[in-house]
């Protein structure tokens, strides 16, 4: 994987006149300022045919091959320009420590990391002194040679394959996004300008594509509509897991903030809305870029390089609070940022695995990618390198993984694909996979008229009271994806201003990896007298009436619900299973209900607008000859007496 990045054109005439060597003849004197002239107007082409002289007059002078090195040093030629410097350094009598400094630099580019070990290490022997910035940059050097050993003789399993034509072509393709479903992904398509890019010096334009897949394959791509797609260079986007928004970095545009800002559109049935700037206090005069949405539906991560921060660029993460309102951003720590860049965050479906860029953490040499899990207490663990060869000497740029967590996407230029950048899939080494997602999927209507709805969907995980995902099913439609993160105990919600919510319980195996989505379309019932809803996260102690800690989140909804519909009175029924004695079965039904009612009542709930009763086993709704029936036949029910 080779991806070269822009960076600053910095010429190093450092290395000029390091040391005293035999003085030469008058011709290769001259040779030597025609060529420094060259460098210093950037005309290497020419300055390479006056050193080549010079090397045909006398192959053993040093400083020829030190011009020659700076030339591919400046050139990204970063091993030609290490062969040149560690060739200087065996000519000279007495080469200055700096010099070994910049062999093991350039040699670190291309992976060379014993060599760059023993130079870096020959530069702190020399140096009694070092100048603080460079033993800065030397310890961070011999980190990342002992890291690079380690992870060339421990490589993990990689092996890529190419997206095709469909999603790839002669230009470049990168950062690509994927819906939780994995029916639709968007990417980013670097192509020429045309009369219409609005960059006047730009030679080329970033927009977006997007595919959909059709019987397990993509189909050919096609370009994202006005008004996402503009003039301006739009890239580094992030589709929410439930597909319903989409977030996106604009850089250079008349009404932006700064040189790079945030926007976001929302989908609505097929069209997506008018794209809309994050604004203060998110956006600012300096970089914002590179957003990903976690699956609670609100919290944004993304990279910036405004004040506040560790170093260059940070990973921030905002809240939004309501939908266009957005929370002041808070900084990741210093766990994850480090004085050095930080970027191309991408949050997992689950919530809690960040996956980032930086060059600021032991690695390759260049910018690599890491990964770290959010703990209970919301700090960061360690972040941890995704190894060899998923990153390499050179600059890495960003990754996405699946909900389930075993296929990774990234673009790279490696020879084989259809030009520039391509995209690329590959499994991902079962150390580095996050938390396994699955989803579902389904359509929200009115029970009655079977009209869509649109309803907000919160999974909620029982034990931590934390929702986890929060999305919004389409007006238009009514569709509705949910993530449902494994190894979880967890209340789904649906509710609508207008309808009594629904909820179900979903609980998953830790060492589920391949889950089955489920797809449930759920009919919301108007709150009419004699209707009767089911509380399916009520939870008691066995064979007895104790409400257990996780009933707090499903009741806590059916307070709020009842404060908000102060004209609602219900009765709460208690049912049982078949087993045991009627007389048994009757009374546990009774008290638990009870329970239930005294619960509402601490809640401020009028004891006028509530009633209890037990049913025992009289009214199952599923057959008693299962435990899975049995299991439904234990529930908590509200029914409507008055409205």
């Amino acid at each position: 994987m080779k991806i070269k990045l822009l960076i600053p054109f910095i010429l190093l005439l450092l290395s000029f006149n390091l040391t005293a060597q035999n003085t030469p003849s008058k011709k290769v004197l001259d040779l030597v300022n025609k060529a420094k002239t060259c460098i210093n107007q950037h005309e290497f082409d020419k300055a390479e045919k006056y050193l080549e002289k010079i090397f045909n007059i006398d192959d053993t002078y040093a400083e020829a091959y030190l011009l020659q090195g700076d030339i591919y040093n400046v050139t990204l030629k970063s091993g030609k320009a290490a062969d040149c410097y560690n060739k200087a350094i065996s000519l000279m009598k007495n080469p200055k420590p700096l010099l070994y400094f910049i062999a093991a630099s350039e040699e670190l580019k291309v992976g060379r990391y014993e060599s760059a070990q023993k130079n870096l290490q020959t530069y702190l022997d020399k140096v009694s002194k070092p100048d603080p910035q460079i033993a800065k940059e030397v310890k961070r050097g011999l980190e990342n040679c002992e890291f690079g050993i380690w992870a060339l003789q421990n490589p993990v399993d990689f092996k890529l394959i190419n997206m095709g034509p469909s999603v790839n072509s002669e230009h470049d393709e990168y950062l690509v996004t994927i819906t939780a479903d994995e029916m639709e992904l968007i990417f980013t398509v670097r192509r020429p300008r045309d009369e219409k890019t609005a960059c006047a010096f730009c030679l080329t334009e970033e927009d977006f594509y997007y595919c959909v897949k059709e019987n397990g394959e993509w189909q050919p791509r096609q370009p994202m509509a006005y008004p996402i797609n503009s003039n301006y260079n739009e890239g580094a986007e992030s589709i929410s897991p439930d597909g319903k928004y989409f977030f996106y970095t604009l850089c250079d545009a008349d009404q932006g903030y700064g040189s790079c800002d945030l926007y976001w559109s929302r989908r609505i049935g097929n069209r997506w809305s008018r794209p809309r700037n994050l604004g203060e206090p998110v956006n600012t005069s300096l970089w914002e870029s590179q957003p990903s949405m976690a699956p609670d539906g609100r919290t944004i991560y993304f990279s910036s390089n405004r004040s506040g921060g560790y170093g260059g660029f940070d990973i921030w993460k905002c809240m939004m609070i309501e939908e266009g309102v957005f929370s002041e951003p808070v900084n990741l720590g210093p766990t994850i940022n480090t004085e050095y860049d930080e970027t191309a965050p991408f949050i997992h479906a689950d919530g809690r695995t960040l996956y980032f860029v930086s060059d600021g953490l032991p690695g390759m040499g260049g910018k690599d990618i890491y990964y770290s899990f959010l703990k209970p207490d919301n700090s960061w663990e360690k972040p941890v390198n995704l190894g060899y060869p998923v990153n390499t000497p050179t600059d890495e740029l960003n990754i996405f993984i699946n909900a389930s967590g075993t296929v990774a996407y990234i673009a790279t230029d490696i020879e084989g694909g259809y030009g520039g950048m391509d995209l690329y899939s590959f499994e991902l080494d079962e150390k580095f996979r996050p938390t396994p997602v699955t989803y579902m999927k389904g359509v929200i209507r009115d029970a009655e008229t079977k009209e869509p709805l649109e309803a907000s969907v919160e999974l909620v995980d029982l034990a931590t009271s934390q929702v986890v995902t929060s999305t919004t099913s389409d007006p238009a439609t009514g569709e509705y994806l949910a993530c449902i993160i494994t190894g979880t105990n967890v209340l789904m919600n649906v509710s609508h201003p207008d309808y009594p919510f629904y909820s179900e319980n979903f609980q998953l195996e830790k060492s589920y990896t391949n889950l089955e989505p489920y797809f449930k379309n759920i009919s919301l019932q108007k709150a009419e007298v004699g209707s009767t809803f089911i509380l399916r996260n009520i939870f008691f102690e066995f064979n007895k009436s104790d409400l257990r800690k996780e009933s707090g989140v499903e009741l806590d909804n059916l307070a709020d619900y009842l404060t908000k519909n102060p004209t609602l009175h219900i009765e709460i029924g208690g049912h049982t299973d078949n087993q045991g004695g009627d007389e048994y079965n009757l009374k546990l039904s009774l008290e638990r209900a009870k329970s239930v009612y005294n619960y509402l009542i601490n809640k401020g709930i009028p004891e006028s607008r509530l009633s209890y009763k037990g049913y025992g086993k009289n009214s199952p709704i599923a057959t008693n000859d299962t435990e899975e029936g049995r299991a439904i036949n234990r529930r908590t029910e509200f029914r409507i007496i008055k409205n």
